[in-house]
């Protein structure tokens, strides 16, 4: 499979289209348990995001008083999160999540969205973990939201699986199993015979492979749920939000 850079991805065609108000992960019923959660991890403390995108949690955050900093591959999707908020408001380092450094010390990283998939190699995401710790104080937090790989979805033999059919808009997954890759394929189309292809390629991580990292960095598992509400992570969890702690 061909490496793709993400900040080929994230460009400014991706970034001016990103926000979705009202709606999809930027509807209340999703966005204010997660930022509820956050405030509450934060303990008074200053947060990291890590790929803070356009703002779309860092800037309720920041609107809650608590003080939030970034790191941001993409320049078009912090031109957008500047539209918004300026860098005395939320400060952004633009570059590499697994490898950036912000000043100072923080309570809590956090990287929502399945981002931690963004990187695509197992070494980049033990790189991620450990950066999450040197910007971390005793006793710090970091909270990582991804989802559950659904190979159970795959047929045998298939390469790919659909996720999603809408009006409008139909999604599937390729999968190379053996190197833990997957590439996600959104198209949207309407009513004439034209459609948009968006591909953006992960890789996936089970979460006891999480666990693995986050002790490779230090850190313990403090915490799984299902979401950001609260609920029991089970066998049939589509996704979890996992909460580690450095000593």
């Amino acid at each position: 499979m061909p490496r793709v850079r993400q900040e080929d991805i994230w460009d400014d065609e991706t970034a001016r289209g990103y926000d979705t108000p009202g709606a999809g992960v930027f509807a209340p019923e999703v966005l204010d348990p997660t930022v509820d959660r956050l405030a509450g991890l934060a303990d008074g403390g200053r947060v990291l995001e890590f790929a803070i995108g356009t703002g779309r949690v860092a800037v309720p955050l920041a609107e809650r008083g608590v003080p939030v900093s970034g790191i941001e591959l993409s320049r078009p999707m912090v031109g957008r999160l500047r539209e918004k908020a300026d860098e005395t408001a939320i400060p952004v380092v633009v570059g590499d999540m697994a490898a950036a450094r912000v000043p100072g010390e923080f309570s809590l990283v956090y990287l929502v969205y399945n981002t931690v998939s963004n990187l695509l190699t197992q070494d980049e995401q033990v790189a991620c973990f450990g950066n999450a710790a040197r910007h971390l104080r005793p006793g710090g937090r970091f909270v990582v939201e991804l989802w559950v790989p659904d190979l159970q979805r795959l047929p045998p033999g298939a390469p790919a699986a659909v996720f999603a059919v809408e009006p409008g808009y139909v999604g599937f997954d390729s999968y190379d199993v053996l190197h833990q890759q997957v590439v996600s394929h959104h198209v949207r189309f309407g009513e004439d015979r034209q459609a948009r292809l968006f591909r953006s390629p992960h890789r996936y991580v089970w979460p006891a492979e999480l666990d693995l990292m986050a002790r490779l960095a230090g850190f313990t598992l403090e915490s799984r749920h299902a979401d950001w509400s609260g609920a029991d992570f089970t066998a049939e969890s589509r996704s979890h939000v996992s909460v580690y702690r450095l000593p």
